[in-house]
């Protein structure tokens, strides 16, 4: 199978560490799967860790979603080899320097998350190829869907969607441990999948952007994904209880998530960038748009990320993403191949004009 097995995701974290230790550092995240497996994360750059702005790069958090992982290991590893090397990197029809690359990782910090979930992709690709979550057996009756959550819905935003959301929002999410794809656990980081993710925001505050990479639908989504986006009423925000209850459909005037001007402006100028790069490979066309207009959702490991700022002041904005590459979760690899090159010149490109929107 070309598709990477758990155990060979990690082993290529652990190779590139080997193979440029001035420019790549294995981090050991602080807790094992629910499996007993341990986690790691890479981070690239040249200069010492935690002197440089931060792009984090998470995947592998949907089990079935195989090629996520793929995407980050070989974007770590291009850009350490065409950084080692002094060359450019090339994508189909869309190629960057060496001087963009050198200045991408002199100027930057990336950290890269690949495997999320190792229990469930392990479980999907030997198993049930349709898995979805982790691999918990502790809240259902640890039998067939009664396993697992939805580490995409584990994170403290919005959490309690019954009482945040209108009855009539189609939140996508569920309480129901034995809901076969969409339970959140029995409460914000119940689980040590999403804990690692907020120990790695925490354990680099100079996190500027954060990316988690999904399939499928093509597109580059940009926060919220709670109620669509509004810049011009402050109060209308997720810590404001009064708006419990209305939030989640479209259309209406009773609610639309807060995000400043500047940040909307600078969410959807990346996105369209990394959209741009990726076209420039062979031609496929992403959409930029918010999380909302794919579909309404909490728990979000992008909302959470973006939202940190506005529940502690003291941690900075972080800008985030998701991306939904392909038209399937596990596309043939001769595809899969290509979109490996679609979504890493998008992230390339993405990188090379972040420093232009730091939030202040």
């Amino acid at each position: 199978m070309p598709y990477l097995n758990t155990t060979e995701v990690d082993s290529a974290l652990l190779n590139l560490s080997r193979a440029y230790p001035a420019l790549c550092e294995l981090i050991d995240l602080p807790e094992p799967s629910i499996e007993g497996v341990d986690c790691h994360a890479v981070r690239l750059g040249a200069g010492p860790p935690g002197s440089r702005d931060c792009v984090m790069l998470i995947g592998g958090v949907h089990a079935r979603e195989w090629g996520s992982c793929e995407i980050l290991v070989y974007f770590a590893a291009d850009l350490l080899r065409a950084y080692h090397t002094h060359s450019g990197l090339a994508y189909g029809g869309k190629s960057y320097s060496a001087a963009q690359v050198k200045a991408l990782l002199d100027d930057l910090e990336i950290v890269a998350f690949p495997l999320v979930n190792p229990d469930g992709r392990k479980y999907s690709q030997t198993v049930e190829p349709m898995w979805r979550k982790n691999r918990n057996p502790a809240y259902g009756n640890g039998e067939g869907d009664c396993v697992g959550v939805d580490i995409n819905r584990n994170y403290d935003f919005l959490f309690d969607a019954a009482t945040a959301f209108a009855p009539t929002a189609g939140v996508r999410v569920s309480a129901n441990p034995c809901d076969p794809q969409l339970y959140h656990g029995p409460g914000p980081f119940s689980e040590p999948e999403t804990r690692n993710v907020r120990w790695l925001l925490d354990a680099y505050p100079r996190t500027r952007w954060f990316i988690d990479v999904h399939s499928f639908s093509e597109d580059m989504l940009y926060v919220w994904g709670d109620d669509q986006d509004q810049s011009t009423d402050p109060s209308m925000n997720f810590l404001n209880h009064t708006f419990d209850g209305v939030r989640g459909d479209a259309g209406d005037a009773r609610y639309r998530e807060f995000i400043p001007k500047i940040d909307f402006d600078h969410e959807i100028e990346l996105a369209r960038d990394f959209r741009d790069g990726l076209q420039g490979v062979r031609g496929r066309k992403y959409t930029a748009k918010s999380a909302f207009d794919l579909y309404p959702t909490c728990g979000t490991s992008d909302d959470y990320a973006f939202g940190r700022h506005f529940v502690d002041p003291a941690k900075g904005k972080v800008l985030a993403y998701t991306i939904e590459w392909g038209t399937e979760f596990q596309p043939p690899w001769n595809e899969m191949e290509n979109i490996i090159k679609d979504v890493s010149a998008g992230l390339v490109q993405f990188c090379i004009n972040a420093p232009s929107t730091v939030a202040a």
